[in-house]
C-alpha cells in the first residue's frame, strides 16, 4: 500500500494533506525519513513516525479510555466535554465511537472504535459481555439487597408512558466490598442501569466506576484521561 494511502486510512487527512506530511519530511518508518508518497509498504505490523509521534497501523482502531468524570460519551454532548477531546485528532478523524456509554460522572473502562460491526456484537445483550462495576452507596449494602440484585428488579421509569411496561434486569454477580461499597457484574447495556438497579433495592449510587469490560481490565498505570491501544478484539473475549 502506498504510504500516503496508509496515512490517510488511519485519520492524518485528506490525500493531499497526508502526501504533503511526507513530502516535507514528517513521516518515517524504522527510523527512517521517507519523502516518497508513493512508497510502498505493507501495512500489517507496520509502525510508522508522524512528527516524532510513533503510530501503529491498524485497519479498525480499538483503543481503551480511562474515563474521568465530568466528560460525556457523545460527539454532540450537552453540558461536559466530550470523551472525544481527550482523543488525539487522527482517531477523531476516523470517527471512532464509544462502545456504549458511560454517565458523565462515571469513571473507568471505556472502549472506543471504528468498526461498527465490533460495537453491535459487544453492545448486543445476547453476546453476554461482562462489565463489571464498582458503585459507592449512600447508605450500606445488606444482603437482602444483594440477593435482591441477583434475583433479578424492576427498573422503574421516573415518568413512566401510558401502557409502559416494567423492565426487569438481573446482576450475573453482586457483593458488598465494604460497608457502602457495591461490585456489580453485568451483561447488560440499559440506560443508567446501575444506578436504576441499586434504587430499585432502596440505595443509592454517590460514585461509579468501571474496572474491566469482558476480559480487558483497566491498567493500574493508564491514568484518568489516557487511552492506549487494543491490539486485537479477541483480547476482549480471551478470558470471558
Amino acid at each position: 500500500m502506498r504510504l500516503s494511502q496508509i496515512l490517510f486510512s488511519q485519520g492524518f487527512g485528506t490525500r493531499r494533506l497526508c502526501a504533503g506530511l511526507i513530502q516535507h519530511g514528517e513521516v518515517s518508518v524504522q527510523g527512517e525519513v521517507v519523502d516518497d508518497p508513493d512508497a510502498d509498504f505493507s501495512p500489517e505490523g507496520l509502525v510508522f513516525e508522524v512528527g516524532g509521534k510513533t503510530w501503529p497501523y491498524y485497519e479498525k482502531a480499538l483503543i481503551l479510555l480511562h474515563k474521568p468524570a465530568g466528560y460525556e460519551c457523545s460527539q454532540k454532548p450537552k453540558h461536559h466535554p466530550s470523551v472525544m477531546s481527550l482523543l488525539p485528532a487522527p482517531l477523531r478523524e476516523r470517527n471512532v465511537q464509544p462502545v456504549g456509554r458511560l454517565d458523565e460522572d462515571t469513571t473507568g473502562l471505556l472502549l472506543l472504535t471504528d468498526d461498527g460491526a465490533l460495537i453491535h456484537k459487544l453492545t448486543s445483550p445476547k453476546h453476554h459481555v461482562p462489565k463489571v462495576y464498582e458503585a459507592r452507596c449512600k447508605h450500606p449494602v445488606t444482603a437482602e439487597q444483594v440477593a435482591q440484585l441477583l434475583a433479578g428488579v424492576e427498573l422503574r421509569e421516573p415518568d413512566p408512558k401510558p401502557h409502559h411496561k416494567p423492565e426487569f434486569t438481573r446482576a450475573e454477580a453482586a457483593e458488598a466490598t465494604g460497608e457502602q461499597l457495591l461490585r456489580l457484574t453485568l451483561t447488560e447495556g440499559k440506560y443508567h442501569q446501575v444506578k436504576r438497579m441499586v434504587a430499585a433495592v432502596g440505595n443509592r449510587v454517590e460514585a461509579l466506576h468501571r474496572p474491566s469490560f469482558g476480559a480487558l481490565a483497566l491498567p493500574a498505570d493508564l491514568a484518568p484521561g489516557a487511552w492506549t491501544w487494543v491490539a486485537s478484539p479477541a483480547l476482549i473475549w480471551s478470558q470471558a
